[in-house]
C-alpha cells in the first residue's frame, strides 16, 4: 500500500475524529456551564452531588468511563448492546467526562469575577440572570479562553480513544494498517493529522483571545 492509499484511508476515517471532537466539545461546554452553577449552588447538597461527579470524571480514566457507559446498559438493566451504539457510547462518554473539566474552568472564571460588579449591576437595577448574562459571562468568557484552548487540543489527542470501543476513527484505522502492512508508516502518516488538527484549533484559540483582549 502506498503512502498515498495510507493518506485516503485515514482521511476517510477522519469524519469520525471530527464528529466526536465537535459533538464533546459543544455539548461539554453547555453541560460544564450547568454543572459548574450546580456546583457553585448555595444548596450543600446539590452543590456536593455536583462535586462528587465532576471528582469522579476527574480521578478515572476516560477509557474506563467510556467502557462503563457502553457495557453499563447490558450488565444493569439487560438491554441488548447494537453495533450502532459504540459511536453514541463514545459521545456520551466523552462529553460526560469533558463536561467535569469545563465545569472547573467555569467555576474559577465566575470566582474571579469582583464582588463589586454583582453590587454595582444590583445597584443599576439588574435582575440576577441580566446580571450574569450580560456583564459576568461575558468576562468568564475571556478568562476562560486559554484554558479551554489547552482542554480542546487535549480533546483532539483524545478522539483516539475511541478505539477502546472499535469505533473506525483515525487511531483505530491506523492500528489496522500497521497490523496488515506491518510499517510504522501509518503511524507517522496519523501522527500528522493529529498535528495539523491540533494547530488548527491552537491558531483559532489565539485569534480568538486576541479578538477577545479588549481591555489592552
Amino acid at each position: 500500500m502506498t503512502v498515498m492509499q495510507i493518506v485516503q484511508q485515514l482521511f476517510n476515517s477522519m469524519g469520525i475524529t471530527m464528529e466526536i471532537f465537535f459533538v464533546t466539545l459543544v455539548t461539554s461546554l453547555i453541560l460544564g456551564l450547568g454543572l459548574a452553577l450546580v456546583r457553585m449552588s448555595k444548596s450543600r447538597v446539590l452543590s456536593l452531588i455536583a462535586k462528587f461527579y465532576i471528582s469522579v470524571m476527574r480521578g478515572t480514566p476516560l477509557m474506563l468511563q467510556l467502557l462503563v457507559v457502553y457495557f453499563g446498559p447490558f450488565f444493569i438493566f439487560g438491554m441488548q448492546i447494537t453495533p450502532s451504539y459504540r459511536l453514541k457510547a463514545v459521545l456520551i462518554g466523552f462529553a460526560l467526562n469533558y463536561a467535569a473539566y469545563f465545569a472547573e474552568i467555569y467555576r474559577s472564571g465566575i470566582a474571579a469575577i469582583p464582588v463589586g460588579q454583582y453590587e454595582a449591576a444590583r445597584l443599576l437595577g439588574y435582575s440576577k440572570t441580566q446580571t450574569f448574562v450580560h456583564i459576568v459571562m461575558p468576562q468568564v468568557i475571556k478568562r476562560i479562553i486559554p484554558p479551554v484552548a489547552n482542554e480542546t487540543i487535549t480533546l483532539v489527542k483524545d478522539t483516539s480513544l475511541a478505539f477502546t470501543l472499535a469505533v473506525a476513527e483515525v487511531f483505530t484505522v491506523t492500528k489496522q494498517l500497521v497490523a496488515s502492512q506491518s510499517s510504522v508508516v501509518p503511524f507517522i502518516v496519523a501522527g500528522i493529522f493529529y498535528y495539523v488538527f491540533n494547530l488548527v484549533v491552537a491558531v483559532f484559540f489565539e485569534y480568538l483571545e486576541k479578538k477577545l483582549s479588549y481591555y489592552r
